[in-house]
């Protein structure tokens, strides 16, 4: 998750100039923005080190009141990540050691790899799973992008920086602090902020550990909020091996166990976190929407246009509790929309503290972290 967090802000500062300022007392030694994107591309390629922490996930983006719908890994809702704040515990070893927690109200859910050994404990159901890892399956399907892939080629740490900082001409300022204190560890923090009057987001915080320089902390701020929309960091973290206990799992007297292969299990909770709720699931998979997705301007104002109307976010093609879910949920929040016209046509805009999204009457869904007034631009633009 840290490692993911830097490959995301790099890629959001290659939209946009960085400008690198120090403010306040030194806590740290004075670095630049150039200097910060080389330390931490060098920390990701060299890989994590062994290191546990507790992180914690907060959301408040100003949706309408969802309703609960069933499912979700754990017990956890889906819509329910859209709002408040969830713990995730995390312990890592090594490449073939790992352990993730996810703690509910009443119960917990725990992913534990050691080696060949994976298993999934789920707590209020009682039950484990032994999960069957096809050693050839990954490479096979051509393998998962690592997140250091999703950062611009270059020889050098110091090179790939170079290259984000050129790439950035016009809409983005950057400043640097080396006072931050993120679980109790001394950071340092690039603050990204948008020129562009259009978008919604403030500013994107980045606090990257003062010594391993390993993201510990992104938060993204609307600039309707004094707090974070998003926010997702370590509330505690050590760098060091966890004990090997960790990594070691023997189902309970009573636990019902069962065994599956990997491409199962990830189905089954596919299904199980909702992913029907996304009224454009199926279309997805099947293929019909497939190539027929498109963006609109660049940077942070950049708008997505799908082929969705709102007969299909209100009767999804899915059926059973995961289409009656879906439908709720879309109703909930269309009943929240307002009516908007222009030369492009009609229809109705929806917009959250981060987050817009226009729905017109001839079938097409605009969204983006941007204003209503841009997506109406955007619908004008066939």
């Amino acid at each position: 998750m840290p490692v993911a967090a830097f490959a995301v802000v790099a890629g959001v500062i290659g939209a946009g100039p960085v400008i690198a300022a120090v403010q306040g007392d030194p806590a740290l030694p004075e670095r630049t923005a150039g200097q910060l994107l080389a330390d931490a591309a060098q920390a990701s390629r060299s890989g994590l080190k062994p290191m546990s922490g507790t992180v914690m996930q907060t959301a408040s983006f100003g949706l309408p009141g969802l309703p609960e719908v069933q499912g979700g890994m754990g017990g956890a809702s889906p819509t329910a990540l859209l709002v408040g704040s969830h713990e995730l515990k995390v312990w890592y070893g090594g490449e073939s050691k790992l352990r993730l927690a996810l703690p509910g109200r009443m119960s917990e859910t725990d992913l534990i790899v050691n080696g060949d050994q994976v298993w999934l404990w789920e707590s209020e159901a009682n039950k484990a799973t032994r999960v069957k890892v096809d050693a050839g399956a990954h490479e096979k399907a051509g393998g998962h992008p690592k997140p250091e892939e999703a950062l611009p080629t270059a020889v050098t740490p110091q090179q790939l920086a170079q290259q984000v900082l050129q790439a950035a001409e016009a809409d983005t300022v950057v400043s640097v602090t080396n006072t931050e204190r993120v679980a109790d560890r001394a950071a340092y923090q690039l603050v990204l902020a948008p020129k562009d009057a259009s978008s919604l987001v403030k500013e994107v915080k980045l606090a990257l550990d003062g010594e391993t320089f390993v993201p510990l902390r992104i938060q993204v701020y609307a600039k309707s909020s004094a707090e974070p929309a998003f926010e997702v960091g370590f509330t505690s973290v050590t760098f060091s091996p966890p004990a090997a206990e960790n990594f070691t799992f023997t189902p309970p007297a009573g636990a019902k166990v069962e065994e599956k292969s990997l491409g199962t299990l990830v189905g089954e909770h596919g299904a199980d976190r909702g992913e029907g709720a996304d009224p454009t699931h199926g279309r997805f998979e099947d293929g019909e929407l497939k190539g027929k997705i498109r963006t609109v301007g660049d940077g942070w104002t950049t708008v997505a246009v799908l082929p969705v109307s709102e007969r299909d976010l209100r009767t999804p093609d899915t059926g059973g509790q995961r289409g009656q879910d879906a439908g709720a949920i879309a109703d909930t929040i269309l009943k929240s929309a307002k009516p908007i016209s222009g030369a492009w046509g009609s229809g109705k805009v929806i917009q959250t503290k981060l987050v817009s999204a226009l729905l017109t009457d001839d079938g097409r869904l605009l969204v983006g972290a941007v204003t209503p007034e841009k997506l109406a631009e955007a619908a004008g633009r066939k």
